[in-house]
Order: structure tokens, then C-alpha cells, then sequence
């Protein structure tokens, strides 16, 4: 019961939201409960090889019974499966890949319930506020689902248009998102105060993450204004366009906008049977695709084929293309593309391009030191992260490779950069990498897109469509590099002054035996002999009383199971000396 004066209580929880959080709680509970047994507990009794050897088959059966789970029950837990298929940095390829045909497909939910929904959320009947509504739906996803309609003549003689996609939340939505987000907090709190993870991931923070995405997803206000801005960015671009927004229909859980059906992009034959040019289509996606990055900031996340049309523009008999246009150019094109869903948008804020230059900058400068520094700034390491190893495989990497071109790479002897890869690549394997969301969606993004433009075109180059976007960024960065140069200079200057007293220091220190030489990679592992003999004593002791409790229980099975209860307390020694770690 609620205070007197102060807010509503929440309703407690349905019977369902109880069960379906305990059963994604106890999902993450067996499992990680297995790799503790298996990651930590089975390498200190000496079975490192037989865990590390049994890994990638664990892990893709874990990814196959949480695809299962998150289908049965459907709301985030498909967007979790699809979330972590692109977490590359933090996760294994055994689950990434697994998870990457996850389908946001559902049975539909039934049309009496979505009929009192939209009543409710336009506060009108839905007869009275569409000339027509479709019942069954032509898309239903785990958040929502969306419907054909026509709008009243009234309405339609405003707006310019009659046909319409009415999106509407499922009903209930709002109940299994704050569940199922309960659920992935409480267990990204318990993977926070496992070491083993939290020196390699931000759990917590993922999650958070993973949480506002979702919550914007089902403000379908906010995926109005996202189509608004999107629709001003290309206002002066004829080849783009998007649906438009009947406000006087939409709410925060129904979204209803004018209908754009027409071409997938991806239908080669129905392009060709149009007249329309796949190759031109190809080079044209790739172009408004960067436009959206480099120019706008802000750009579709999600540009798989569903979500892009190419809409024929009919031209009446007697309009001919200009004489002296070329093919492919804007005065001849008989196209465009039609955008829709901006449910899930990037954007490139500031602080991100400023990392990002600072980032190309470094590159191009070979500073090993400015790169990591730049990596920091994008938030791309944790603030735990141990650079010293990095910055020196970065040094290493950049005099080996440096400067080469593809040709001359090509010419390397390719058991050296399969040795060199190996090595950087446990370099950073073993550093807490974790890329910030704006940068996974324009990893995803462009990923997509290039996925698109090559079943358009098979001899489609990327690099080729993003090179005129990055002279301008070149020249942008050297103006940029101009106004910081007073910086720099004072920077620079400081160091150089403070040089003569760092190098006196440095003799002092020399000459009273205070310098130490830093070797990780020994320490690493003395320390790890160190500790691995700390407990050796309770590996053998534990494991003495457990296969002579196994042994004894068939000729004494009480004196068997008194040694196997035994041989807990050396096994709790054993983990709690590992959860020191």
C-alpha cells in the first residue's frame, strides 16, 4: 500500500512474470554454474586440456539452448540473442555465430486484443478512426506487430494519402520488458563479481545498454521524430525518401504511417523486369549509406533488405532524360530508396568523432601511445585495461607493417603474418575490449550494407564509395590539426622541459639501485606458480577423498559418502583461493 501523499505502489507482479523470470534467472544460473566448474574449477585439479579441449562444443550447445529459450518466450529475449550475436569483442564465435539467424518472427497476437489497445491508445474506436483496418497483420515481431489500413477521407484529403501501415505494441509489452530486464540486471550483478568476466566485460553496464536501445524501440514517438530527422537530412536528395508520419493516428504504442510498399532491394529480377540498374543500386545504397554517416551523423542501424524499397518513379510518355545526362546520374534516374522501421538509429556524437580523429590520426602518425590513448577515448577499453602490452604490439605492428600497401603485404612470407597475427591477436584477447553501442551499430550497419550491395553487385568495392567522404574527412582533420597545433606545441614544449629533470631522476635512481625492470609476462606466471602451489595441497587432498569416497561405496557406502562430504571443505578452499584471484 502506498504511502499517504506519495506515489502509486506498482502492481505486483502477474503469476506469468514471476515464472518467466525465474526461468530466464535459472537458465543463467545452470550455466554459469557450469562454467565455473569447467573454466575454473576443473584447470586447478589439472584438467586444463580436457575443459579447454570440450569449449567450443559447450559454448555453441549454451547458444543453441538460449535460441530456443528466446523464441518460447519471445518479448527482449529475441532482441538479446540478436544484441549478443553482434558483440564480437566479448564473445566467442561458437555463440555470435549460433545466434545470427535469430528471427524477430512470432505468432501474431490476436485481433481483439490489438483492436482494444488502439482504441484505448488513440481514444477513439478504430472503426471510427480508419475507413478500413486489416485484422491479420502482414508483420509480427516480439515487441509489435503491423497492420494495412485505410484512412477516413477526411483525414486522407490532409495529409495527401489514404493507404497506411499501422504499427501497434503488443499488448502487455510494457510488463515482459520490465521483467525480462530484471532479470538480465540480476544476473549481470552476479557476473559482475566473477573476475574471470569482469576483467574482460562491463556486465552491468552491457546491460544498461542493451536496456535504453530497448526501451527507445518501443517509444514509437521517438521512432516517429527518428523518421522526421531522417526524412530533413535528405530533404535535397532525390534518390532517398522515407514514409511519412500520420501524427493524428500515432500515440506512444501505435504508430501509423503511409504505406511505401514496393521493390525489396534485394529482388534482382523484379529491379531488371523495372528497368532499374542493380549495379546503379548498389553504388547508390553505398553512397547514401556513408552520406548518413560521415555527413549526417546520423544514420538507419538496421538497413537490412526488409527495411529498404526501391520505389519506381513513373515518368509521363512525353519526359525524356536530358541529352546530355549519363547513366546513373540523378537526371536520368527512374528510382529512388524508401527507408522504413527507424525503431533502432545510430548516431555519431561528438565525443565519438573526435576519438575516431583522434584514432585516424594516430594511425596515420604510427603513435603507438596516441592510438591507445585514442581507444580510450572511444570507451573501447575498460578503465582495468593493462595497455603496456598492446602499446608495445602496436609499436611492433607498426614497424614490421607500416606504410605497406596491399601489393607489397602480399609478398610477405605468410607464416610470419600468421605468426604475428596469432601473437596480437592474444594480445588483445587478452585486454577488456568493449565497444561502445554507437560503435557496434555502425560496425552492424555497414556490415549490412555491404552484405546488400554485393548480392546487387558481385565486383561491388566499399572502398571505392567511401573514398570521397574520407578526402573530406582528411582535409577536415587538417584543419582540424591546424587549430590544435598550439596545443601541441605547448604540450610538446612542456615535456622537452621537463626532460633534462626526468633523465637527473632517472641517474639517481640508477645509481641508489632503485630501478626495476618490468617483465609481465614473468611476473604473469610466477605468480601463477605461486598461487598454483598454494593449492596444490588442496587439489590432491580434495581429489584423494573423492575418488576414495567413489571407490568405497560399493563395499562401504556409508564410509563412501562420509569421505565424499569430506572432500567439500578442500574444495572450498580451493574456490575461495579463486575467487581471490
Amino acid at each position: 500500500m502506498s504511502q499517504s501523499g506519495g506515489a502509486p505502489s506498482a502492481p505486483p507482479p502477474s503469476r506469468a512474470s514471476r515464472r518467466r523470470y525465474r526461468r530466464i534467472v535459472r537458465f543463467a544460473a545452470i550455466f554459469l554454474a557450469q562454467a565455473w566448474w569447467y573454466e575454473l574449477i576443473l584447470p586447478r585439479l589439472g584438467l586444463r586440456r580436457f575443459s579447454a579441449r570440450g569449449r567450443p562444443a559447450r559454448l555453441n550447445f549454451l547458444a543453441r539452448r538460449f535460441r530456443v529459450l528466446a523464441a518460447d518466450l519471445g518479448g527482449l529475449m529475441i532482441k538479446v540473442g540478436q544484441f549478443l550475436s553482434a558483440r564480437l569483442d566479448i564473445l566467442p564465435p561458437e555463440i555470435t555465430r549460433e545466434l545470427e539467424g535469430l528471427q524477430d518472427e512470432v505468432a501474431p497476437e490476436p485481433f481483439d486484443l490489438i483492436r482494444a489497445q488502439t482504441t484505448a491508445d488513440l481514444g477513439m474506436p478504430i472503426e471510427r478512426a480508419f475507413a478500413s483496418f486489416e485484422p491479420a497483420p502482414i508483420a509480427a515481431a516480439s515487441l509489435g506487430q503491423a497492420h494495412r489500413a485505410t484512412l477516413s477521407p477526411a483525414l486522407a484529403a490532409d495529409v495527401g494519402f489514404d493507404r497506411v501501415i499501422v504499427k501497434v505494441q503488443r499488448p502487455g509489452i510494457d510488463e515482459i520488458v520490465a521483467v525480462d530486464l530484471a532479470a538480465l540486471r540480476r544476473i549481470a550483478r552476479w557476473l559482475s563479481h566473477v573476475s574471470l568476466v569482469s576483467k574482460r566485460a562491463d556486465a552491468p553496464a552491457l546491460v544498461e545498454e542493451f536496456a535504453l536501445t530497448s526501451l527507445e524501440e518501443i517509444d514509437y514517438l521517438r521512432e516517429a521524430g527518428n523518421a522526421e530527422r531522417f526524412t530533413d537530412d535528405f530533404a535535397d536528395d532525390p534518390v532517398v525518401t522515407a514514409p511519412v508520419v500520420v501524427w493524428e493516428r500515432s500515440s506512444l504504442r501505435t504508430l501509423t504511417l503511409s504505406d511505401v510498399t514496393a521493390i525489396k532491394i534485394t529482388d534482382v529480377e523484379a529491379l531488371e523486369l523495372a528497368g532499374i540498374d542493380p549495379v546503379d543500386v548498389a553504388n547508390e545504397l553505398a553512397r547514401v549509406t556513408f552520406q548518413q554517416i560521415f555527413v549526417a551523423g546520423f544514420f538507419h542501424a538496421d538497413p537490412h533488405p526488409g527495411n529498404i524499397f526501391v520505389t519506381p518513379i513513373p515518368r509521363p510518355a512525353t519526359t525524356a532524360p536530358a541529352a546530355d545526362s549519363e547513366p546513373g546520374t540523378d537526371a536520368e534516374r527512374n528510382w529512388r530508396f524508401t527507408y522504413v522501421d527507424f525503431g533502432m538509429m545510430g548516431e555519431i556524437s561528438p565525443t565519438l568523432r573526435s576519438g575516431l580523429r583522434s584514432f585516424i590520426l594516430a594511425a596515420v602518425g604510427r603513435d603507438s601511445r596516441a592510438l591507445i590513448a585514442s581507444l580510450g577515448q572511444l570507451g573501447v577499453l575498460l578503465s582495468s585495461a593493462d595497455t603496456e602490452e598492446l602499446e608495445r604490439a602496436m609499436s611492433e605492428l607498426f614497424e614490421r607493417f607500416g606504410g605497406m600497401g596491399i601489393a607489397e603485404l602480399q609478398t610477405i612470407d605468410p607464416r610470419e603474418l600468421e605468426a604475428f597475427g596469432r601473437q596480437f591477436g592474444e594480445t588483445i584477447r587478452a585486454l577488456p575490449f568493449q565497444l561502445p553501442e554507437n560503435f557496434l551499430l555502425l560496425i552492424r550497419t555497414i556490415s549490412l550494407v555491404s552484405g546488400v550491395t554485393s548480392a546487387l553487385d558481385r565486383d561491388f568495392n566499399m572502398w571505392d564509395a567511401v573514398e570521397p567522404f574520407a578526402r573530406t574527412i582528411l582535409s577536415n582533420n587538417g584543419r582540424g590539426v591546424l587549430r590544435d597545433l598550439p596545443q601541441q606545441a605547448l604540450a610538446y614544449g612542456t615535456t622537452v622541459a621537463r626532460l633534462p629533470g626526468k633523465l637527473d631522476d632517472l641517474a639517481t635512481r640508477i645509481d641508489r639501485g632503485q630501478v626495476a625492470v618490468r617483465t609481465p609476462q614473468v611476473d604473469q606466471r610466477l605468480r601463477s606458480v605461486e598461487r598454483s602451489v598454494n593449492r596444490l595441497g588442496s587439489a590432491i587432498v580434495f581429489a584423494g577423498l573423492l575418488v576414495g569416497g567413489v571407490m568405497m561405496r560399493s563395499s562401504d557406502e556409508v564410509l563412501g559418502w562420509v569421505l565424499m562430504a569430506a572432500a567439500v571443505l578442500p574444495l572450498l578452499h580451493l574456490v575461495v583461493t579463486l575467487r581471490r584471484r
